[in-house]
């Protein structure tokens, strides 16, 4: 056996992903799977955007869905908070609704509005003529992990996708809703096409992170940002099932897998069930309690509150020492791990010469 093929073997449990990059002290990959990192791993949920006037300027006159389809761009921009910040990890820059658009549904991502999908899908026959994703669809995106992993040394890449309850929310409402309510309705008045359409969407979740897997991803966030409108009972039955399917497909590519919702600090201990390495934690809970929540076995995620970040340095720096006491008390309770993030993305009118000094911060600690 060869060099290559020997540490191809030993970085995933099966034949059906590639060579992977060997990253045996990355911090990130260490806190999340249960070892002991160099420093308290840090990266910040929506790094690569519009706080950064590096970004502004690359993306001036191109629209969302352009960018997240030109493979140089999405490097580019992935790579500004690597380079700005020293973050010990980098995200994808892509949207959840990337896969939907690739698979041929039509939508749009409207400034100041988000997705916004033409024909939305609220009925059994909708539901049946859904496009499934097909991996050569995200050739762009996978062109791109290609020219990161080649650009980002030693600091790991996480690739990420929307959780089936979340893509169809937008899909059912036609865009972002503060209530829900036709998504509810269809959840509960018809059962049978809910579940082929999260059934549906699911295939088009795990299509899409195979694909960014055998790119070369090292690690992996699943996005569910509106379960957080969900009580446990109706995610328990709905959404679950879904996510944890999502969860055990990728599982065997051995990289950490890490689930993150808005507002779920009630659904900590479900979500916790669904089968991620890490859970994200919004800044509502603090991490000791959400570890008792979550049970024991699981890293945690998070979580400063965006907006603590235009409070001043005192304050800043108050808020990131209680955070990583509250981390260091889970992980005494039994969590396996911390990273150190938001609890939930950076706000575009961020000064991101605070970012970098919370990441100094963290890794001083």
């Amino acid at each position: 056996m060869s060099d290559l093929e020997d540490t191809n073997s030993a970085m995933t449990t099966g034949t059906r992903y590639p060579y992977r990059r060997p990253l045996p002290e990355a911090p990130l990959l260490a806190a999340a799977t249960g070892r002991r990192p160099a420093h308290r791993p840090v990266w910040f949920m929506r790094q690569a955007g519009r706080s950064l006037p590096e970004y502004r300027e690359i993306r001036a006159g191109i629209g969302m869905l352009e960018s997240c389809f030109n493979p140089e761009l999405v490097c580019e921009i992935t790579m500004q908070p690597v380079r700005r910040h020293k973050v010990d990890a980098a995200i994808l820059f892509s949207d959840i609704v990337v896969p939907l658009k690739a698979a041929g549904i039509d939508l749009d991502i409207v400034a100041g509005t988000g997705p916004v999908v033409a024909d939305p899908v609220r009925t059994a026959s909708d539901v049946a003529a859904l496009p499934r994703l097909r991996p050569e669809e995200v050739g762009a995106v996978t062109e791109a992990i290609s020219l990161l992993t080649t650009e980002l040394g030693d600091t790991p890449l996480i690739g990420f996708a929307g959780a089936p309850f979340t893509l169809a929310s937008y899909l059912v409402e036609g865009g972002p809703s503060r209530n829900h309510e036709r998504t509810k309705a269809l959840m509960h008045s018809d059962p049978k096409t809910w579940h082929a359409l999260l059934g549906a969407l699911a295939d088009t979740t795990i299509a899409f992170l195979k694909a960014q897997l055998h790119a070369g991803v090292d690690a992996i966030q699943l996005f569910d940002s509106w379960a957080g409108a969900l009580s446990q009972a109706d995610y328990r039955t709905f959404v679950l099932p879904h996510s944890e399917r999502v969860f055990a497909e990728i599982a065997e590519a051995g990289v950490p897998r890490i689930h993150f919702g808005v507002g779920t600090g009630e659904l900590l201990g479900v979500m916790g069930e669904a089968g991620a390495d890490v859970v994200g934690v919004d800044w509502r809970v603090p991490l000791d309690e959400a570890a008792v929540r979550v049970g024991p076995g699981k890293a945690l995620q998070g979580n400063l509150d965006p907006a603590v970040l235009f409070a001043g340095r005192a304050a800043i720096e108050r808020e990131v020492r209680r955070i990583v006491g509250e981390a260091d008390r889970a992980i005494a309770a039994g969590a396996t791990g911390h990273i150190f993030n938001l609890g939930h993305g950076v706000l575009p009118e961020t000064d991101p010469a605070v970012l970098t000094d919370v990441v100094e911060l963290v890794h001083s600690l």
